[in-house]
């Protein structure tokens, strides 16, 4: 613990000199809106130069640093205690302070006696269903680097891919016949995601189909970077599927929102590290009017309507079992997949813009 607390201690104060040096060389602002984590050193910081530029200070709280830090270290080690009083200490000193669902404006109320208000993240406007002109494109763009967006067959009049085809004459485009089900998740490949789960899932959906089940085939897309990359990818090559394909692309940024209103469903194994966060990935996703099956914990149910606008899962037994029914008959309108997304475009969710405007002004009493 010694030499690694001390390079710890040592890069903190490192990172709040170049922090407040350059928080004290922009122009005076009226508000300090700092979101945490990360939070150490930044908090202290941004009051240090509230307090010289004579700024109101606001916290978003996304989640707490100390419960990140845990999962690599154990709740007991000294780092996260010090983190978790350096939170409690300086997180009371903000002027105003927004946290992301009404468990946590309740947690930080119970155990740091702050009082916050709930904004929600919202799905930015760019995340929304893709029309099938562009889902075309992007599945031609993808096929040239990915074997399972590259078409099974197409006629010679055609451009195809694994899920649409163009005609050549016309220029319609359409769903190919027999497609396969786009299945999406998106991660960044860290000890929070247990990527385990949906491979046991998706090997008990091979054994559905295998077992005679009216299941379409599947291709599954795992977006994003980071640690555990390897590890998992290590994991997915010893899978031999016969009718299951993974690919574990990067996507450019503009890309991203455009694979999400293609996909047909999307799956979310995200767990908070202290219960009281909502996965992001899921908000954009019901940006795009797509259900999914997200892992269950604490306060999900603030985001995840269970069988209303999707499913909730608790392992990978009851993963399989959900995917099961969503993709009975695929592409069939009937059934609850349809009915989830019918209900996502029924309930349209606020906007960031929208979602600022009638909640963050008025505790600012309107000033822009």
């Amino acid at each position: 613990v010694g030499p690694k607390l001390f390079q710890y201690v040592l890069k903190v104060l490192v990172q709040s000199v170049q922090l407040l040096y350059t928080l004290l060389r922009i122009e005076q602002p009226s508000y300090i809106l700092l979101q945490n984590p990360p939070g150490l050193p930044s908090i202290a910081v941004a009051w240090v130069a509230g307090l010289f530029w004579g700024s109101k200070l606001i916290i978003d709280w996304h989640n707490y640093g100390y419960t990140i830090m845990s999962l690599t270290h154990g709740r007991n080690h000294p780092l996260v205690l010090i983190a978790k009083w350096y939170e409690k200490l300086f997180g009371r000193l903000s002027d105003y302070n927004l946290c992301v669902t009404d468990a946590m404006k309740k947690d930080l109320w119970v155990n740091f006696k702050i009082k916050a208000v709930t904004l929600y993240d919202k799905p930015a406007s760019y995340f929304k269903e893709t029309p099938l002109d562009l889902q075309h494109n992007l599945y031609m763009k993808l096929a040239k680097d990915y074997e399972p967006f590259k078409p099974r067959a197409v006629s010679a009049s055609a451009e195809g891919s694994a899920f649409t085809e163009r005609d050549g004459r016309s220029g319609h485009v359409v769903k190919t016949r027999g497609r396969p089900a786009l299945l999406i998740s998106s991660t960044s490949w860290t000890e929070d995601e247990d990527f385990s789960v949906l491979l046991r899932a998706l090997e008990d959906y091979e054994r559905f189909i295998k077992e005679g089940a009216k299941l379409p085939a599947l291709v599954c897309v795992i977006t994003g970077k980071g640690p555990l990359k390897d590890y998992y990818n290590r994991l997915i090559q010893k899978l031999h599927f016969k009718h299951i394909q993974i690919c574990t692309p990067w996507l450019e940024a503009e890309d991203y929102p455009l694979l999400l209103g293609s996909a047909d469903l999307g799956v979310c194994l995200h767990k908070s590290s202290s219960g009281l966060d909502l996965p992001m990935k899921v908000v954009d996703m019901f940006g795009c009017c797509l259900p999914v099956c997200a892992i269950h914990f604490e306060c999900l149910h603030e985001l995840v309507k269970h069988n209303e606008n999707s499913l909730i899962f608790r392992d990978s037994k009851e993963l399989a079992e959900q995917l099961k029914v969503l993709f009975w008959e695929f592409p069939t309108l009937e059934g609850k997949l349809h009915s989830f997304r019918e209900n996502l475009r029924v309930s349209r969710q606020l906007r960031w813009d929208e979602s600022w405007d009638q909640i963050v002004l008025p505790l600012l009493g309107n000033k822009e």
